[in-house]
């Protein structure tokens, strides 16, 4: 059960960080179009 959260958490966090780098990359290509 431990474990599973772990997972859960860990599976949660990545996607967080990668929507972040995502929102950064378009922010600076809508910049860089300007």
């Amino acid at each position: 059960m431990i474990l599973k959260d772990m997972l859960l958490m860990l599976i949660s966090s990545l996607i967080l960080i990668i929507m972040v780098l995502v929102g950064v990359a378009y922010l600076t290509l809508l910049e860089r179009k300007v």
